[in-house]
């Protein structure tokens, strides 16, 4: 895929999705400037992408971004106690500055509308089980519905939670990872052996480059696409994977849904995690094979992906000012029988 439109792309957002974003679109020798409030850039971000200072929730301060560009993503992440009530804005503005530039459109979603009773795929029935759910479902709808009109070419890419180098809001973030690198136990949600499909951060920047690069009328265009997503983990392996590379023994606490809202009390995030939930007490799990041949891509292995991580809290960025940790032979071996 290629694309040979002479315009920049636009990226809304600059968190992990937004960095490995723009990390692949360099890497192809694309021009990229990327959206945030503040105007400073993340140490993720390559040096080379202009970052644009603007209030997304305001509609002409994103028409303005936009001016020149070729391709937007919108890879924007609010606030979760705002979620619901500013997402929607958020997105309707970051499409109407798409069309606005003639610019085509890829948007980044999650699963909360979709059916987990079993495997996801690009085609799974709408059953959300949340608020939450409901409003990501009208979202959707609302840039299909652009794009059948006419009004902005769009394609879609959903996933599932991330991990990665730069994620630490994340069942597999700080909680996790940050935790132990500092010999501290892991926290897990709610249930430690379910299976649940993790999306590595790298994958995801690569699946929305390469939807973006897409020149128009290819048929990636008008469809909803899936990162590439490794065979599904239970939380207790994918804490075992990184205590073997640690060379430590595997350790972990549940967080109760109980739990969780007795935080909710003093924390308004938290409170808004709850009803999301249900994604943890039963299994969660992507079938990305599709996507992936089609898009030609292939999901990072867990255990590498794991190895990433690490690598990334230990640096001095992530605050993790301790000894390098001592890494075991084979330990993608040893978490296996560990976990």
């Amino acid at each position: 895929m290629s694309n040979s439109s002479t315009g920049f792309h636009l990226i809304f957002g600059t968190g992990p999705v937004g960095c490995w974003t723009a990390q692949h679109l360099r890497a192809q020798g694309v021009a990229v400037k990327a959206v945030n409030r503040s105007g400073q850039r993340p140490a993720l971000m390559p040096a080379d992408v202009g970052i644009i200072q603007a209030d997304v929730s305001d509609a002409q301060q994103a028409i303005q971004a936009a001016q020149g560009a070729s391709v937007v993503y919108q890879a924007l992440g609010p606030a979760y106690a705002q979620w619901a009530e500013l997402f929607p804005r958020l997105q309707a503005h970051t499409l109407e500055a798409a069309a606005r530039a003639n610019a085509r459109y890829v948007a980044l979603e999650n699963l909360y509308m979709l059916d987990p009773s079993q495997p996801m795929t690009e085609h799974s029935a709408e059953a959300p089980r949340s608020g939450k759910g409901r409003v990501r479902r009208q979202m959707h709808h609302d840039v299909m519905a652009r794009h059948q009109q006419g009004d902005v070419q769009a394609s879609v890419l959903r996933a599932s939670d991330f991990y990665g180098p730069g994620v630490t809001v994340s069942a597999m973030g700080e909680r996790v990872f940050g935790n132990l690198v500092k010999g501290k136990s892991a926290q897990v949600l709610v249930r430690a052996d379910c299976p649940h499909s993790f999306a590595f951060i790298g994958d995801v920047g690569n699946a929305m480059a390469t939807l973006g690069l897409a020149d128009a009328g290819q048929p990636t265009w008008g469809k909803v696409w899936l990162a590439p997503h490794a065979a599904a983990q239970t939380q207790q392996a994918m804490v075992a994977q990184a205590c073997a590379w640690l060379g430590m023994a595997p350790t972990c606490t549940v967080v109760s849904p109980w739990m969780m809202k007795l935080v909710g009390m003093f924390n308004a995030d938290a409170r808004a995690s709850v009803e999301m939930l249900y994604q943890f007490e039963q299994p969660f799990v992507v079938d990305s094979r599709v996507s992936d041949r089609v898009l030609g891509l292939q999901p990072t292995e867990i255990s590498q992906g794991v190895k990433a991580t690490l690598d990334w809290y230990w640096q001095p960025l992530a605050g993790a000012h301790l000894a390098a940790p001592r890494v075991m032979p084979n330990a993608s071996k040893t978490a296996e029988l560990e976990a």
